[in-house]
């Protein structure tokens, strides 16, 4: 006989696995698909993280799936979400052959990063090229940074860096500063190359490559991805999709459902930015969420 789950989380990451524990906790069925696909895959360090800065991300993450594992209740299977439905009071996922029954349905997939189609950018994500001055700004030791923009919203995090070194803001030709911003980015001293950028390159460092030649070596280069939800679940779902200045996510209430009952959506997926910490913090808000859901009702 099929087992009907109270709770399905797909996504086993920060978020999936902070609201999977509160569920476990709760005594209910929760199972977790995992595609192991996390977001900050690509950085060697975390930091930022009450309790495990600098620690690997990967090892983070192993010791939160170990202690998870510990509850009898939980159900860890390894692989892909396909599809989700409602039928009546369910939902049903497919992940390969399998169709798998739940009461309610927690979506932690996140999202994925879409970065300037620059030569040497993506492969430096991580490295020596990041998203997140709270996140790799002081390991930089105040070198000359840069902010690589992509819309008028990386204003914004030209005007937060200084903080960590020394700032340049390449506009790369996809906005151009007005007089006020111009007046907000001097007052920072935030300097401005208009010049295209042609190649990021490096392995210590960021070696920016202008159009015109000239080589600008940085010790870390900032850049806002756009994002955008890693599969279609939400959507297929009817969940309604919200936009930022940085992409898409999916829009939820102050307990963190979706505009589909019985659905609720935590981390970066269900967020406008993210980190570590905000993931857990949103997965331990979904899992109460649901948890009181299955009591009260929805």
């Amino acid at each position: 006989m099929q087992t009907t789950y109270d709770v399905i989380v797909i996504g086993g990451s920060y978020a999936g696995m902070a609201a999977a524990l509160q569920i476990a906790r709760g005594r209910r069925q929760v199972l977790v698909i995992d595609a192991g696909v996390r977001r900050n895959r690509f950085a060697e360090f975390s930091h930022g993280l009450l309790g495990q800065d600098g620690k690997s991300p990967t090892a983070i993450a192993e010791e939160a799936k170990a202690q998870l594992l510990a509850y009898p209740n939980l159900t860890w299977l390894q692989g892909w979400a396909d599809s989700a439905e409602k039928t009546g009071d369910l939902f049903t996922v497919t992940s390969g052959t399998q169709a798998l029954t739940t009461k309610r349905l927690i979506l932690a997939s996140g999202v994925t990063d879409h970065l300037p189609a620059i030569t040497g950018l993506q492969e430096r994500w991580g490295k020596t090229v990041f998203h997140c001055p709270y996140c790799h700004g002081y390991e930089l030791n105040q070198g000359p940074l840069g902010v690589l923009a992509t819309s008028e919203a990386s204003l914004h995090q030209a005007l937060l860096i200084p903080d960590w070194g020394p700032t340049t803001l390449f506009t790369n030709n996809c906005f151009t500063p007005d007089d006020t911003q111009l007046q907000q980015l001097a007052a920072r001293n935030v300097k401005i190359e208009t010049e295209i950028v042609r190649e990021i390159a490096g392995e210590q460092c960021a070696i920016v490559k202008l159009d015109n030649g000239r080589l600008v070596e940085l010790a870390g280069l900032f850049v806002a991805s756009l994002t955008q939800p890693s599969n279609r679940i939400a959507q297929d779902l009817g969940c309604e999709i919200a936009e930022s200045p940085v992409g898409f996510y999916v829009k939820t209430d102050e307990f963190k459902q979706t505009s589909i009952p019985g659905v609720f959506a935590c981390g970066d997926l269900g967020r406008p930015m993210g980190s570590v910490t905000f993931a857990i913090g949103d997965g331990a808000q979904a899992g109460f969420a649901t948890h009181r859901s299955l009591i009260v009702g929805i």
